[in-house]
């Protein structure tokens, strides 16, 4: 059966959704950064639930979210590092890697089998209130299929997942558009696991320099080689589109030639661009063109996340 698709700003959608979490089903709701796919957290069922609906590999961890950090401070352990970064960026997109509290009423699944636990405390409107009113804490990555570009809005959701969906809470499109940030604070020093809405700069400017992670390593979300990616291949650091390639532009000069163009940003905004950047994606992945051409992103600011997203995108499928 497709998934009832709600108005998330209605008291009564936010309890129905709120009650199928409680009963270990799986709710989409829609978060500051992109759409999550969200089950109870403490329930090994309901966290297998979304590999199986996902087909997400059984090695790569999930984000939990909860509604403060008293809440996660009761299933991470926070050293002075990740205490200032949940005070300057929570509620937000960050989401900190910690040692797990021993006996922490959480499934192991969550965790992959590592000690650590990824905790967040989203910013956006509804994703609170469905942590308030489940009163558990929710498992979510992104609501879609493992590998493919995320959803930034509810039809996306629907249109991968609705029928493995219970419920799927509409608050509109994602207003960062990709991500969180995710940092490593489980060692002696900090790790930029992954590039997402909080800048690496702004973290740096708090707690000093971040180690890039080992290679290989899926220590957690968002680290497969490729991920994040449309049917099409994806060809980057374009500056001259073949006739047969829809191109995704960036800035006031595009290049001619393309079969179809889509600017993230006509003015080179980078938020703008990461607001954009996967609905550009699923739009241009047609199947009357032979691929996707990217034109350069620079590499500061969120424009480090953007291109770490287009490169997992145009990575090899079988890495």
């Amino acid at each position: 059966m497709p998934a009832a698709i709600l108005p998330a700003d209605r008291p009564d959608s936010i309890a129905a959704a709120a009650a199928a979490l409680r009963a270990g089903q799986l709710v989409a709701f829609p978060t500051e950064t992109v759409y999550g796919l969200g089950a109870d957290a403490s329930s090994d069922t309901a966290v297998a639930a979304i590999y199986g609906a996902k087909g997400r590999p059984s090695h790569n961890p999930l984000i939990v979210h909860l509604p403060d950090a008293g809440a996660a401070a009761r299933y991470g352990s926070f050293d002075p590092r990740a205490e200032q970064l949940a005070r300057a960026f929570w509620p937000g997109p960050l989401t900190l890697v910690v040692p797990r509290v021993a006996g922490a009423a959480l499934s192991g699944v969550v965790s992959a089998g590592l000690p650590t636990v990824a905790l967040r405390v989203p910013s956006h409107p509804v994703a609170l209130a469905l942590l308030q009113a489940a009163g558990i804490p929710l498992a979510a990555p992104s609501a879609n299929v493992s590998g493919c570009v995320s959803a930034t809005t509810a039809g996306h959701v629907a249109e991968a997942l609705g029928e493995k969906v219970a419920v799927i809470l509409d608050g509109g499109p994602a207003q960062v558009g990709i991500e969180s940030t995710i940092v490593g604070l489980d060692g002696a020093r900090p790790r930029l696991l992954r590039p997402g809405g909080v800048p690496r700069e702004a973290i740096e400017r708090l707690i000093g320099p971040l180690d890039d992670p080992a290679a290989g390593i899926v220590a957690a979300p968002g680290m497969l080689a490729s991920h994040y990616a449309p049917h099409c291949p994806v060809r980057l650091e374009v500056t001259a589109p073949r006739p047969d390639e829809a191109l995704l532009a960036f800035g006031p000069v595009v290049p001619p030639g393309a079969k179809v163009t889509l600017n993230l940003s006509p003015r080179g905004d980078l938020a703008e661009a990461a607001t954009n950047l996967y609905a550009h994606l699923r739009s241009l992945d047609r199947a009357d063109i032979a691929g996707i051409a990217v034109m350069p992103i620079p590499a500061h600011g969120l424009g480090h996340a953007i291109n770490d997203r287009l490169r997992r995108a145009a990575a090899p499928r079988d890495a």
